[in-house]
């Protein structure tokens, strides 16, 4: 056989293989169509530009497949970066940034501005053949997000007696008015929006927001069939190590309770549990790093991450 040949049958062999993985993600199509998928957004992948054209060019293939994706974005290393340029200096509690006004001007600025309209346009410009249009907001549109400040309490190291800590401008969703991203979701044309964890207080006061949080409370608003929190690791690991596929609420608690879950996964399950309990059939911890892990964990039997169901 010519190598011509042989490039040729190689080629056509991966066209048949193309058409079976299309055939076999049928019925996950089916299964997903003109459903709700809240997606959170962050960690390392958002700061490399392949890979957030990648994220963008997925985003576009739910729309068109016929599910309706919600983009949540977070931002904390551009946040960071832009404060250490500013000479400001950040302090963290419990894995939240505490957060004066100055802090505050720069976190809208960075997340409602640079990383929300950089993601809208990615999304814009993935869709571009099929007219498919990232729209990009924060919570502070229409009462999309209302906060009240969040509270936080630590054990003061002598005493042991429980110490208020000021987180500053920080808040937690009290209420969140879907109506907005219904509108987008239902509207003829294809948008796909995309929301910065930026709130505002019944005072009219603008509040950081943690973006799991936002992802979660989000969700539950909106009723949706999967939340996928795109993280830095592969899901969960069990006291071994090694990956868990499936966990219930009951056994997320569990894992939290006996410190098998730690560190940044602790708050990712108290996310994904509360999402569950407010009405989301399932949560998806798994790594956004990985090229096409949304497609993975959706359209596949194997599917991608650790899933959280009731």
């Amino acid at each position: 056989m010519s190598e011509t040949s042989s490039t040729n049958s190689a080629a056509e062999e991966q066209g048949w293989a193309t058409a079976r993985t299309l055939a076999e993600a049928l019925p996950f199509i089916q299964q997903y169509d003109r459903e709700t998928v809240v997606i959170k957004y962050g960690g390392h992948a958002m700061g490399q530009e392949e890979t957030a054209r990648l994220f963008a060019a997925d985003a576009v293939l739910l729309k068109l497949l016929g599910l309706h994706p919600v983009v949540v974005h977070g931002g904390g290393p551009q946040i960071s970066r832009m404060l250490d340029k500013a000479g400001v200096k950040s302090t963290f509690v419990d894995g939240l940034r505490v957060t004066d006004q100055a802090t505050m001007e720069v976190a809208e600025m960075v997340l409602s501005g640079a990383i929300n309209k950089e993601i809208a346009n990615w999304i814009t410009l993935a869709g571009a053949e099929a007219d498919v249009r990232g729209v990009g907001l924060s919570g502070k549109d229409a009462r999309l997000i209302t906060v009240e400040k969040a509270t936080r309490t630590r054990k003061d190291p002598d005493s042991q007696i429980e110490q208020v800590v000021d987180l500053g401008f920080v808040g937690e969703p009290t209420r969140i008015d879907p109506q907005l991203i219904q509108g987008l979701i239902s509207a003829e044309h294809d948008y796909i929006p995309v929301i910065a964890p930026i709130g505002v207080a019944e005072d009219g006061q603008t509040y950081n927001i943690n973006a799991d949080t936002v992802a979660g409370a989000l969700a539950g608003a909106l009723k949706a069939k999967r939340m996928l929190l795109l993280t830095d690791v592969a899901g969960v690991l069990g006291a071994d190590g090694e990956l868990i596929r499936q966990m219930s609420v009951d056994e997320a608690q569990a894992a939290i309770a006996s410190g098998v879950a730690s560190g940044g996964m602790i708050p990712k399950l108290e996310t994904a549990i509360a999402a569950v309990e407010a009405g989301v059939e399932a949560v998806v911890i798994l790594d956004g790093r990985r090229a096409h892990a949304m497609l993975v964990e959706l359209f596949t039997e194997h599917g991608s991450g650790t899933l959280i169901t009731r």
